[in-house]
């Protein structure tokens, strides 16, 4: 039997437009989604900053999503949503060209996460992200604390 289900990305950044509009608006896409791993674009055209460079809250917001699209493909949606508790972001080169954003959670921690939020409803995780220009350089690293919370609790 095929699957008829399309790429996670592409229910990511179908979702996106409607859950998160202004992410949607500065051209954020998701690539690459699959249980514990997302990666995530956006263009420096139109999120530009008065120097000339990517402007700031645009480097927290394709970093931040990595959280949200992780969540989609590593957890059952219908039982769980996420959320984001804190995020810390390390700015460490000037980003003049479009960026990627990327992190993962490994298999031991999705099953933890899991466990956890089926006996709490509720579970915590951290998750950590390098964001990089078109040459490789990274531009910011992000440490996120984000949970995992049952519907309805």
């Amino acid at each position: 039997m095929a699957n008829d289900a399309p790429p996670l990305n592409e229910v990511v950044n179908g979702g996106l437009e409607f859950t998160i509009p202004i992410a949607h608006k500065m051209g954020v896409r998701a690539e690459e989604v699959r249980p514990g791993f997302a990666a995530t674009t956006v263009p420096v055209e139109g999120n530009g900053n008065h120097f000339g460079v990517m402007y700031a809250g645009v480097l927290f917001t394709v970093a931040e999503i990595l959280g949200g699209a992780i969540a989609i493909a590593s957890f059952d949606t219908a039982k769980y949503f996420p959320l984001v508790k804190d995020l810390q972001i390390f700015f460490r080169k000037p980003a003049a060209t479009d960026v990627r954003a990327e992190a993962s959670l490994s298999e031991e921690e999705i099953a933890r996460i899991t466990e956890e939020a089926d006996a709490k409803g509720k579970a915590d995780f951290t998750l950590e992200a390098v964001v990089t220009d078109a040459n490789g350089v990274v531009v910011a690293e992000t440490k996120g604390l984000y949970q995992l919370r049952s519907h309805g609790k």
